[in-house]
């Protein structure tokens, strides 16, 4: 048996890895000089921070998936956010996040009183919600739709509510505004709006103070080079760059007979894994015999990154952790304005949201010594239409201008002067990478693209073509994508039993 799988993302990297070591031959192919997708740094001579995911959630999954793939613990560390991170909000006031359940309890007698009580019943409702949710819903297939709607899982989406969205389950417990915010704004992780994710999406919140968040020492992209390493360790073929440039998936009969790369080459495969963003696979298949229905899918939440490299160093202080968010008047509005104008806001709108990553916070080694490297997160529009003539570069850095003023104002006193780099990246940048219409996390996790309806692992009637990544069931997040992975090889491995029995 014979295995192509076509990008270097995570989720073709675990794919990868679990396959060899179940002694499938594996072959994979990626278009850019370098592995990870949506794992890598931005740097330069100097400085280096995560392009993407900075915050590692769920990590004995992480953990667990890692070590099936034969990774062991000490060639990566984890290192726990205490506190997880702060809010800061228009009127100065500010409420941070632990995920001690007292300690937290503590913090919201500070900051909403009326809300203690509520928190409490929250994460004691939401605890044996999450164990069922986590074991029908994050490590469960839908190949055949109607399994869905069993009783197990119809009993537990009546619990959440599944009518409501993760926002109106928020509301539900709580009173105050910016408590509201806090417990619901986490769908952005995944690329998702608090007011369009349906309650399932309630999981990342618990999850934070369940488990915790985690930062992974070195930055997350450092994974990436760890997976890739225990590739070669088990004999993956790897091809990259042009020579990892794949044209087109050949089907015949319906049935996958192998790909042709840019260079016309051909190369036969009993089954491909596709790991890229879902929309572009139909398009892979152009020119054979085959027919897909296709679909229109609503593409995840953009992002204005602004990578900092900074000659100056600031003291560890209350205003200062390794992950805040500054709030703007309302969140809610901020993000329906941005989603209805499908522009940045411009110079007379008020402020946005905007998060910020502060690793030398937490790692002494992110930054030279007495520097600081951050990573500042400014919610965008999507999506990128391939023949707009909206001015993405200009219009972001007019945005990073004055959100780096307020951050110089609230949170780093002599920011902008300090400032030696700098890099931005716009959701036009993540397009022309493949990202579907510059979203950064997929397709969005909306309820019509959740569960049953996201695409699976195995998504047309095509004999030995299958996906994986953010895209696909069971979703976004660097643990939930690998975890994708895990099922997908688990379904071939047991696919590949009945054929060789029949």
């Amino acid at each position: 048996m014979e295995v192509a799988i076509i990008g270097g993302g995570l989720g073709g990297m675990v794919s990868a890895l679990l396959l060899a070591r179940r002694g499938i031959k594996v072959t994979l192919y990626e278009r850019q000089e370098r592995l990870g997708g949506r794992l890598a740094f931005e740097q330069d001579q100097r400085y280096r921070i995560d392009r993407g995911p900075t915050i590692v959630l769920l990590p004995e999954m992480l953990q667990s998936i890692a070590k099936e793939a034969g990774i062991s613990d000490d060639e990566y560390e984890l290192i726990r956010c205490d506190p997880m991170y702060r809010f800061h909000f228009q009127d100065g006031s500010h409420l941070t996040k632990w995920s001690d359940t007292d300690r937290m309890s503590d913090e919201l007698d500070t900051v909403s009183p009326n809300d203690r009580g509520p928190f409490r019943q929250y994460m004691q409702d939401m605890n044996p919600v999450f164990q069922e949710g986590k074991e029908l819903f994050l490590e469960k297939t839908f190949l055949q739709r109607r399994t869905f709607f069993s009783w197990r899982n119809m009993r537990l989406l009546a619990k959440l509510r599944v009518y409501r969205n993760v926002r109106q389950v928020a509301e539900s417990y709580f009173g105050d505004k910016r408590v509201i915010d806090a417990f619901s704004l986490q769908t952005l992780y995944v690329g998702g709006l608090p007011s369009s994710s349906p309650s399932l999406y309630t999981f990342i919140p618990y999850a934070e103070h369940a488990f915790g968040i985690w930062y992974m020492k070195g930055g997350y992209a450092s994974f990436a080079d760890v997976l890739e390493r225990a590739l070669y360790r088990e004999n993956v073929q790897i091809h990259k760059g042009e020579q990892g440039a794949v044209r087109q998936i050949m089907v015949s009969n319906d049935t996958v007979t192998g790909l042709q790369l840019e260079d016309g080459s051909k190369h036969a495969y009993d089954s491909v894994i596709y790991n890229g963003d879902f929309p572009h696979l139909a398009g892979m298949l152009q020119g054979a015999a085959v027919k897909v229905k296709q679909r229109e899918f609503t593409p995840s939440s953009g992002c204005v990154l602004a990578y900092i490299g900074a000659n100056k160093q600031w003291a560890s202080g209350a205003e200062r952790t390794t992950h805040q968010f500054v709030m703007p008047e309302s969140l809610q509005d901020s993000l329906r304005s941005i989603a209805t104008k499908k522009q940045l806001p411009g110079e007379s709108d008020k402020l946005p949201a905007y998060y910020i990553f502060n690793p030398c916070e937490i790692d002494e080694d992110a930054a030279p010594p007495g520097e600081t490297v951050l990573y500042i997160l400014i919610p965008a529009p999507i999506p990128v239409e391939p023949h707009s003539t909206y001015d993405w570069r200009k219009e972001s850095e007019q945005l990073v201008d004055r959100v780096l003023a307020d951050a110089d104002e609230k949170l780093f006193p002599g920011l902008r002067e300090a400032i030696v780099w700098k890099k931005i990246r716009t959701p036009q940048d993540g397009a022309s990478e493949g990202w579907y219409l510059g979203g950064s996390f997929g397709i969005a996790p909306t309820w019509s693209q959740s569960g049953a309806f996201r695409p699976q692992y195995a998504p047309y009637k095509i004999k030995g073509l299958y996906s994986v990544g953010a895209s696909v069931h069971p979703g976004g997040g660097v643990p939930i994508v690998m975890q994708g992975a895990r099922m997908l090889v688990n379904h071939l491995v047991e696919e590949w039993a009945d054929w060789k029995t029949n």
